[in-house]
C-alpha cells in the first residue's frame, strides 16, 4: 500500500514545550572532518582556515570564506544516539555561512533528540557548484565513516536554511550527478539523503509564475521531505513549488506554512516560527525517521 502523502498547512502556534536554544548552549565538537584530503576539486587557490566576518549584526557569527570544506561533528549527549545522523547546511545566501544561527545552534538542537549533527562548512562566498560537490562529498564520507564502521548510524539526512535549504534541496534531487572525479573509497557510497528537511529554504523558485527552478528534479526516488516557512518570508513561496513538485512525484512531503515569522530565525526565542518548528520537526522526525514503526524507505 502505498505511503500517504501529508501537507499541512499549520496557522496556530503549537506546543509552548518546544526545545529553544540561546545563542550560547550550542555545543561543542567532537570531531571535525575534512572533506577533501588532498586538493579541493575545481578550486585554484590552496586550503586555508576559514575566514570570519566582522560583521557580528542580528549577534549572528558569519564565516566569509571558506577554501578547506569540512564537517563538524557534534555527538548527541551521553551517548544516547538513534543512529540517525544529520547534514546541517547553514545560510547565508551563498555568500557567507551563519554557522551559529543556523549550524551549532541546530546541531545542539539535534542532539537533544538523539541525532548526530554534521555542521557543513561549504564554499563560500559566490560558489553553488563547488558547495554541491561539498555536500555530495559530505554524505559519501558521513556514510564512510558512520555507517561502515562504529559508531554505526543507520540513516543520514540533510536539512537547510534559508541558502543552505537550496543546497540540501539540490543535493536531494542531483545527488546522481557526478560533480567530481571520485577522491577515495568514501566515493563508492551514495550521495542520496535518506530524509531531507527545509527551514525556510530560499532560491527553489524561478520565473514570471515563480515555478520550481529546473534544476530541481523531483522524482519518485527523491527522499521524504519535511518542509517549514511562513506567509511573510519573502522566499516563502520556494516551500510552496517544492511540496507541490513532491506531491505531484508521490514523495512523502510534511508542509508546515505559518503566518508569521520572517527569514533567518534558527531556533532563537522570541520569534513565533523560531518557537514553533523545532517541535513540529522533531515530531517527525520521531514518526517517520528516528521511530520503530515508520513508513519512509
Amino acid at each position: 500500500m502505498p505511503h500517504p502523502l501529508k501537507i499541512l498547512f499549520s496557522f496556530i502556534f503549537l506546543s509552548p514545550f518546544a526545545f529553544y536554544l540561546s545563542p550560547s548552549s550550542s555545543a561543542q565538537p567532537t570531531k571535525i572532518i575534512s572533506l577533501w584530503p588532498t586538493t579541493v576539486p575545481s578550486e585554484s587557490h590552496p586550503k586555508s582556515p576559514d575566514v570570519i566576518s566582522t560583521d557580528h549584526g542580528g549577534n549572528v557569527t558569519r564565516v566569509a570564506a571558506v577554501t578547506d570544506p569540512v564537517l563538524e561533528v557534534f555527538e548527541p549527549y551521553g551517548g544516547n544516539s538513534t543512529g540517525v545522523g544529520v547534514v546541517v547546511c547553514p545560510g547565508g545566501g551563498y555568500s557567507i555561512l551563519a554557522i551559529d544561527l543556523e549550524g551549532y545552534e541546530v546541531a545542539s538542537w539535534l542532539n537533544s533528540l538523539g541525532i548526530t549533527a554534521f555542521v557543513l562548512h561549504y564554499r563560500v562566498p559566490g560558489n553553488p557548484a563547488g558547495a554541491l560537490m561539498d555536500a555530495q562529498r559530505a554524505l559519501r564520507v558521513v556514510r564512510n565513516e558512520y555507517c561502515n564502521r562504529a559508531p554505526y548510524l543507520k540513516k543520514i539526512g540533510i536539512m537547510g536554511f534559508s541558502a543552505g535549504g537550496s543546497l540540501s534541496a539540490r543535493t536531494s534531487t542531483r545527488y546522481r550527478d557526478k560533480t567530481y572525479e571520485p577522491v577515495d573509497e568514501a566515493d563508492n557510497f551514495s550521495a542520496r539523503p535518506d530524509f531531507t528537511m527545509l527551514i525556510y529554504p530560499a532560491y527553489l523558485d524561478q520565473g514570471p509564475d515563480r515555478s520550481l527552478t529546473p534544476e530541481l528534479k523531483v522524482d519518485a526516488r527523491t527522499p521524504p521531505m519535511f518542509l517549514f516557512e511562513t506567509a511573510d518570508d519573502p522566499y516563502g513561496n520556494s516551500a510552496l513549488v517544492m511540496a507541490g513538485a513532491l506531491r505531484d512525484a508521490k514523495v512523502p512531503v510534511e508542509l508546515h506554512f505559518l503566518p508569521k515569522g520572517g527569514h533567518g530565525y534558527g531556533v532563537r526565542p522570541g520569534n513565533p516560527a523560531a518557537e514553533t518548528w523545532p517541535d513540529l520537526a522533531g515530531k517527525w522526525l520521531n514518526q517517520f525517521v528516528t521511530g520503530q514503526t515508520q513508513p519512509y524507505p
